[in-house]
């Protein structure tokens, strides 16, 4: 691990009398996405104050994951946070670290709610996990569980298709000669892949644009909602919400170059159509899309090998 000034890891955990659900709310998994902190540090004052109550089950929160990019306020320390999330024997990266810590705690939870940002404007969401299965890249039995809490997070918006997509990313990587750790596929395992491994159900909330001044207040929403329907803070249970709006991943496209460049300002679920032109290669070769869709976590700063957007289509799921 490089030379860093001295971090420390913190979670704040709340039980109550009653047996219940254990969740662990996360923050600030990437050091530029801070709505989670703010949130989280509103609501853990409430309960020392004692104006939120936890009357049930376990609440963990984590304010910063990743204290090394939270202090330079930067996506990153050393690599992503939330790729190749698992326990390392052997830390070289400050991440790994990180790994040894959360790992554990998060396996000692039921659910997860890890709050993020994203870097240009868009309507917050929720990212699901898979639908029921017994495959072999994330089998999983838990979805209606899952679906019931993202509904009653208090935005209207649900993707899902992470995994598999990353997946066929990592099989065009392959073919294409790319490191070996841009061609891993458990590369594409976060912390909400990591907890649905251990049993439990995971959500990853987008809560706007990085400096939104709203952002926080959706996270802020989200976690009074989780406890109440999880039964943790014996508020009343929050209706499911309405007019929601599914879509699936299907794709990721990755920048290859620096020189690659987007064709106009995207924001995360623009609409697309059929051959329109999302972005030009620095050979001037354009990248089109395939369907009618939208465009989901376009990065114009993405890194060369590193995913540049997503391309999305409409779903029945939720």
């Amino acid at each position: 691990m490089s030379q860093h000034r001295p971090l420390h890891f913190q979670s704040v955990s709340f039980a109550g009398l009653a047996p219940g659900a254990r969740l662990i709310v996360l923050g600030a998994v990437h050091g530029n996405e801070t709505c989670g902190t703010q949130a989280i540090r509103r609501v853990i004052a409430e309960v020392e104050a004692g104006t939120l109550g936890v009357a049930a089950g376990e609440v963990t929160f984590v304010p910063v994951a990743n204290p090394l990019a939270y202090a330079r306020h930067q996506r990153m320390g050393d690599r992503n946070l939330n790729r190749n999330l698992a326990p390392s024997d052997a830390p070289a990266e400050f991440e790994d670290h990180v790994a040894n810590w959360l790992c554990p705690l998060l396996a000692r939870h039921d659910a997860l709610l890890d709050l993020h940002s994203f870097h240009t404007a868009g309507e917050p969401f929720v990212m699901l996990g898979p639908e029921d299965n017994s495959g072999q890249l994330e089998p999983f039995a838990r979805a209606a569980e899952e679906t019931a809490l993202a509904l009653s997070l208090g935005v209207r918006r649900f993707v899902d298709g992470w995994l598999d997509t990353y997946a066929a990313g990592v099989a065009r990587r392959l073919a294409g000669g790319a490191s070996a750790r841009e061609a891993d596929v458990h590369y594409g395992v976060g912390t909400t892949e990591y907890m649905r491994a251990q049993g439990g159900i995971a959500l990853t909330l987008e809560c706007g644009q990085h400096d939104d001044p709203a952002a926080p207040d959706v996270a802020y929403r989200a976690i009074h909602n989780a406890l109440a329907h999880l039964g943790l803070s014996g508020a009343p249970a929050p209706a499911p919400v309405g007019r929601t709006e599914a879509l699936r991943l299907y794709q990721v496209i990755d920048r290859a170059d620096p020189g690659d460049r987007f064709a106009r300002e995207w924001a995360s679920f623009d609409r697309v159509t059929a051959g329109e032109c999302i972005g030009t290669r620095h050979d001037g070769t354009p990248v089109v899309a395939d369907r009618d869709g939208y465009i989901v976590f376009p990065n114009p700063a993405a890194l060369a090998g590193q995913e540049w957007f997503y391309l999305a289509r409409p779903s029945t799921r939720v």
